[in-house]
């Protein structure tokens, strides 16, 4: 509660100085704020508190009192703390006062026990401005005799200050005993033994400062007073230092250590001694709060090196006045703090690191020392990335392979690459195969020292180049021409072999790998048989395998077996080694059958005028099994030259003897066997009459010469060979020619075979009998036998003659014209050809024998 300086009129400040007042007993003579009790303090303008605990007593020297007789006499204000409980007051109110100069109170006290015990504390206390009570600024406490004893109140207030002295007992444990007041006066002039303090003034700090206190009073033997400073809420701060000035004037300093709002007080300094007591007026203690902005400052332009920033610092917590504007900023990853001074609204800050957080704060200033206040809310931002440095250093090589190039660069730190945030990028290109190019750029882990660029194809000259990218810009580094190692070649284009095939031999030819993947060394060729149209061609045996130069892409492989498949696995190789085969089947041609050696061997058995029987002899197969034999009749012209049989062409359109009649064609084929029919040498007769296999045998014409072949042939799939050889030569006779007529063909050649078959009979069942009967006889009865035999088919040949001699006689001269044709065009089998047995006379050293018709030509339509 503020308190006001009791202001004495100018007449008062006379009366004070006068010295009679002090002579007087009357009310009338003390100064205002006086008083000798005489009448009671009501008299005075003194009342009782009211939130006290008890009451002071008047005790006056007119009326009778109960106090002990060893109290003094007169009349004055007591206490008695027998009454009272411990720590009970009792408070007495002097008139509020205001003054604009010094005064001093001068009073008499005693504290009086009969046993000499301490009846309690007498304390002075002064209110200022009606505010709340202070400590005491002079106390007395114990025993301190029955006399009366003086203490003076150096009280220093000042216009337009108030004060109010309180008188205040206070109840000691003992409770016994008499606290006692009286002859109280307010003098104008200073005390006598008690200082008197000059003018306190405001002290302004900023908070967080010391605070001090300087305190100026004048007086004798001040130096060894007590000294404090007494906080108006009650709290009393001891003194720091005393300096005496002169002989009647000290200094005592009092200093507060870091002062906050919550140390802004009224203040006053008080000295205490035995005689009284000095107090000052209250000086206040103003702590300002420095200021502080209270929104962050605004970001209005970033770069890669700047931030342009607006203070924004309108708006504050704390006391003005603002004496400077700072603005402090620093890395939010670092420890250093920057400062500058702003004069203006808005400010730009220089020379900062690219893509770094900067945190950006306002300092605000007001006088005095510690007038900065706390930073503001801060900014936290971020420059912008700045351009690569430059263009990262040649790539070097580490590892080379056949598809993958592995590459090593220096480490790329912030002072390149001018941003946390960067792509680190190797672009490759390269022209491979047939004008096929690629192109592609791979994304890398920059923090990784090495970097693999893998999928490339082999034996390739690489372009390679780094790229270093940032928000901000790109840096290519300069290309390195890289070629890859060689790798395995690739295979042989499947549709690039080609193989022709020969009898004995094939001819292989390929084309170099779509991808060589370097530089082809060789070619090896590994072929085996894996199956064969002879049966007697091994298959199963070991590949064997052809090594060519790399300029070579074709071999010519000899001595093979005819009618086999042989399988080639062909595979280029570099210095890498072989690369994947190609497999292709090729099959030779099948070879036409060998035939026996019938040079200077005549292979004819017996010759009559329309027939001549033949030896003949199976042939050797070559790749393919013996698909049927052919006998093929040729008739001779005078005009036409002999051909050799060695020399001859084989027949192979296959004429039959009627459509070499109608056609004019100089052949026919007399008969077509299967190759079983002749597992061995067997005889055959040549105009017999008979049908084989759908050609018919007819007589041969007497005075016509023949040349008879012998034809083997093997067929496979769509591939047909034919061997030939000219086994005999019939001249021509005189007899007549006998024609045959086909439509009478059957019915004759079953009478002569019913003939022919019972004179065999007979024959052979005389041979038994000769035999058995008579050894010695059996050669003339043989050669007696076989002349009537021959003497009847004499007969029945000569017969046969005079039959057709008519026809031969008509185409006789004709000459057959050569025709070739279709050889599925064969005359139909006869329905009945009956298998009939057969004599045939064979002269063997001028005998007859008689032989049955072997089994290979027995045939179901024959």
């Amino acid at each position: 509660m503020d308190t006001a300086t009791a202001v004495l009129p100018a007449f008062l400040a006379l009366l004070l100085l006068s010295p009679w007042p002090l002579l007087g007993s009357a009310q009338g003579q003390f100064s205002a704020g006086g008083c000798t009790f005489d009448d009671g303090p009501g008299a005075c303008d003194y009342h009782q508190d009211l939130y006290d605990d008890f009451e002071w007593v008047h005790v006056s020297a007119q009326e009778p009192h109960y106090l002990p007789p060893e109290m003094p006499q007169g009349s004055y204000m007591i206490v008695d703390s027998s009454d009272h409980d411990p720590g009970e007051k009792a408070r007495l109110q002097l008139p509020t006062m205001k003054e604009n100069d010094t005064h001093c109170i001068d009073f008499s006290y005693l504290l009086y026990s009969q046993k000499g015990l301490n009846p309690g504390t007498l304390n002075i206390l002064v209110r200022v401005n009606k505010g709340p009570l202070a400590n005491p600024i002079w106390n007395v406490t114990g025993f301190t005799g029955r006399d009366w004893l003086r203490a003076e109140l150096a009280v220093s207030t000042f216009w337009p200050n108030e004060y109010q002295v309180i008188f205040e007992a206070e109840v000691s444990g003992g409770r016994s005993g008499y606290i006692a007041i009286d002859d109280i006066q307010v003098l104008s002039y200073p005390c006598d033994k008690s200082p008197h303090f000059l003018r306190l003034g405001d002290v302004e700090v900023n908070a967080g400062q010391n605070a001090t206190f300087q305190c100026i009073a004048t007086g004798r033997d001040a130096v060894h007073n007590k000294l404090w400073l007494q906080r108006r809420n009650g709290e009393d701060i001891p003194v720091a230092q005393t300096k005496n000035i002169n002989h009647r004037r000290f200094a005592a300093s009092f200093r507060l250590q870091e002062v906050t709002k919550t140390d802004q007080d009224l203040y006053r300094c008080v000295t205490q001694s035995e005689r009284g007591s000095g107090v000052s007026n209250f000086a206040q203690l103003i702590v300002r709060e420095p200021p502080r902005p209270i929104a962050p400052p605004q970001l209005l332009g970033v770069g890669p090196t700047y931030l342009l920033i607006q203070l924004n610092a309108n708006s504050i917590i704390g006391d003005g006045p603002i004496i400077l504007k700072e603005v402090e900023y620093r890395m939010t990853s670092g420890s250093w703090t920057e400062t500058h001074a702003v004069n203006a609204p808005t400010y730009k800050l220089w020379h900062l690191d690219p893509d770094t957080e900067y945190e950006i704060r306002v300092l605000l200033t007001r006088p005095g020392e510690g007038g900065t206040g706390l930073p503001g809310p801060p900014l936290i931002t971020r420059t912008k990335c700045a351009e690569p440095m430059r263009t990262p250093k040649t790539l070097k090589i580490a590892e080379i392979q056949a598809r993958r190039i592995a590459v090593d660069w220096e480490s790329l730190g912030y002072n390149i690459t001018r941003c946390h945030t960067f792509n680190v990028t190797i672009c490759y290109h390269y022209f491979h195969g047939h004008n096929e190019s690629k192109a592609d750029c791979l994304d890398m882990d920059p923090k990784a020292p090495q970097h693999v660029v893998n999928h490339l194809p082999p034996y390739t000259n690489v372009s390679l180049k780094m790229i270093l990218t940032n928000p901000e810009g790109r840096k290519e580094s300069e290309e390195t021409i890289i070629q890859t190692d060689e790798d395995v070649p690739g295979p042989v284009p499947v549709n690039s072999l080609q193989g022709t095939s020969f009898e004995n031999k094939i001819f292989l030819n390929w084309k170099e790998p779509l991808d060589p993947n370097g530089i082809i060394t060789q070619y090896e060729v590994s072929y085996s048989s894996i199956r064969s149209f002879d049966p007697a061609v091994p298959v199963a045996g070991p590949p064997q395998t052809v090594s060519n130069l790399w300029n070579s892409t074709h071999h010519v492989f000899m001595h093979l077996h005819p009618g086999t498949t042989y399988q080639f696995f062909i595979r280029a190789s570099t210095v890498k080694g072989f690369g994947p085969a190609t497999a292709i089947n090729v099959t030779t041609n099948i070879s036409a059958p060998t035939l026996p050696d019938y040079e200077g061997v005549d292979a004819s058995l017996n010759e009559t005028a329309t027939t001549i029987t033949v030896l003949l002899r199976p042939a050797q197969a070559k790749g393919a099994p013996i698909s049927a034999y052919q006998i093929v009749v040729e008739e001779l012209h005078s005009h036409r030259t002999k051909r050799e049989a060695g020399a001859m062409e084989c027949y192979q359109v296959p004429v039959t003897y009627q459509n070499s009649l109608s056609g004019g064609a100089p052949y026919y084929f007399a008969a077509e066997l299967p190759p079983g029919n002749l597992p061995e040498p067997a005889p055959f007769t040549v105009g017999d009459n008979r049908t084989y296999q759908g050609f018919w045998n007819p007589p041969l014409a007497p005075r016509k010469g023949y040349n008879i072949y012998f034809q083997a042939m093997s067929s496979v799939e769509k591939e047909t060979k034919t061997q030939c050889v000219r086994i005999a030569t019939k001249a021509a006779t005189e007899e007549p020619e006998v024609i045959p007529d086909p439509a009478k063909q059957t019915d004759r050649v079953v009478k002569i075979a019913g003939i022919s078959a019972g004179i065999l009979v007979f024959i052979l069942l005389l041979l038994v009998v000769i035999l058995i009967v008579k050894k010695s006889k059996l050669a003339k009865k043989r050669k007696d036998a076989m002349g009537n035999t021959r003497q009847e088919m004499t007969h029945m040949v000569n017969a046969m003659d005079r039959s057709y001699a008519d026809q031969s006689t008509l185409h006789a001269e004709d000459p057959l014209s050569i025709t070739f044709m279709d050889q599925h065009n064969f005359s139909p089998r006869l329905p009945n050809d009956p298998l009939v047995p057969t004599a045939v006379l064979v002269p063997i050293t001028g005998k007859c024998i008689a032989k049955n018709s072997r089994k290979p030509f027995h045939q179901g339509n024959t």
